[in-house]
C-alpha cells in the first residue's frame, strides 16, 4: 500500500510532482481547470515560462518555491482569480498588468478590438492619425491595445479610480506606446472634451439585483463599479448615449454589452446620436456567438 501524496511543501519535490499535488488540490474544490490554474501559478512561483516548466521537469523546489507555491494555490482554491494572484492577464496576445482598482479583462472583451480594428481597416484608415476615446479605461488593455495595432494612432484613456489609471500608465510604457497616451479622472464623458475618431468602452452592465450570483472569481475581486449598471444595466449606457456627438461628432462609438442587452443599447445609441437609423449599427459576436459588441457611426 502506498502513502499520501505528499503535501506541496514536503521536502524535496520535483517540478512534475508540485505540478501532480497542486492540479489535485485545485480539482478537490472544483476549480473547472484544475490542471492549467496549477501550471500558470507554477511558472509564476518559479519565475519560468510554462516551455521552462516542460524542460525542466526533474528541477527540485526550494523551501522558498514551495512556500510560495503552497499560497498561491491556497489562494485558488478560496477562488481568487489566477490574474489577480499573478498580477496579470493575457489580452490580445499580449500581457496587461491588473490591480484591485482595474477590472480583470476577459476574453470576450478582445471581440470590441476585432469590431474597432475591423471598422478601421473597412475605412482603409489603418495609418491614419486617429484619435480615440476609451471611457472607463481601468488596466488601459483596451485602447492600449488598439494603440499598438494602429501605428499612428493617439488615445485618451479616462477612469474614476486615479490608481486604476496608474495601472494603464505602467501598462502603457511596458507596451512602449506611453507618448500616444494621455490619461484624465472622468466619469463617463463628464469633463472630457475634443473631436475624436472611435469611442470605445466596456461599461459596467451587470444588472444590480444580479451580482450577487456572480462567480466569486468576478464579484468578490473585480471593483463593483466596474460591474455594477444599475437596475437594468444600462445607466452607464444612458450617459454615453447622450454626450456621444459632443466628442464623436463624426466616427464610430463601439460598445462592449452584456449577452442580452445589443438590442436596448442599440435603440439607446440611435435615439441620441443625431436620429441615427438602424443601418448605421452593427453587431459583433462573441467566440459564444453572443452579440458582444454593438457599433455605431455618427454621421454617414
Amino acid at each position: 500500500m502506498t502513502g499520501p501524496e505528499p503535501d506541496i511543501h514536503d521536502r524535496p519535490m520535483a517540478v512534475a510532482g508540485a505540478l501532480r499535488r497542486a492540479t489535485a488540490r485545485l480539482q478537490g474544490v472544483g476549480i473547472e481547470q484544475p490542471g492549467s490554474d496549477a501550471r500558470r501559478l507554477l511558472c509564476a512561483a518559479l519565475g519560468l515560462s510554462a516551455a521552462d516548466l516542460v524542460r525542466r521537469p526533474e528541477r527540485q523546489l526550494t523551501a522558498e518555491d514551495a512556500d510560495r507555491l503552497g499560497g498561491y494555490i491556497e489562494r485558488r482554491r478560496r477562488r481568487e482569480p489566477v490574474s489577480r494572484i499573478v498580477g496579470a492577464r493575457d489580452f490580445y496576445g499580449r500581457s496587461f498588468a491588473i490591480s484591485p482598482a482595474t477590472l480583470d479583462p476577459r476574453p470576450e472583451s478582445e471581440t470590441l478590438i476585432d469590431a474597432a480594428l475591423e471598422l478601421v481597416r473597412g475605412e482603409r484608415r489603418e495609418r491614419a492619425a486617429l484619435r480615440l476615446l476609451d471611457v472607463g479605461t481601468g488596466s488601459g488593455c483596451l485602447l492600449l491595445t488598439l494603440l499598438c495595432e494602429l501605428p499612428r494612432a493617439t488615445g485618451v484613456g479616462t477612469d474614476i479610480d486615479e490608481a486604476a489609471l496608474d495601472v494603464a500608465r505602467a501598462n502603457a510604457s511596458r507596451l512602449g506606446v506611453a507618448d500616444r497616451a494621455t490619461w484624465l479622472i472622468a466619469d463617463a464623458l463628464d469633463g472630457v472634451a475634443g473631436d475624436f475618431d472611435m469611442l470605445i468602452a466596456n461599461p459596467p452592465y451587470v444588472r444590480t439585483g444580479e451580482i450577487a450570483g456572480l462567480e466569486p472569481e468576478v464579484r468578490e475581486h473585480d471593483p463593483i463599479a466596474a460591474l455594477d449598471g444599475g437596475v437594468d444595466g444600462l445607466h452607464v449606457y444612458r450617459r454615453l448615449a447622450a454626450g456621444i456627438r459632443s466628442v464623436v461628432p463624426n466616427g464610430w462609438v463601439v460598445l462592449e454589452v452584456g449577452h442580452d442587452q445589443a438590442d436596448a443599447v442599440a435603440a439607446l445609441l440611435a435615439s441620441s446620436a443625431g436620429g441615427a437609423d438602424r443601418g448605421d449599427v452593427r453587431f459583433y459576436l462573441d467566440v459564444t456567438s453572443r452579440r458582444r459588441c454593438v457599433a455605431m457611426r455618427t454621421q454617414s
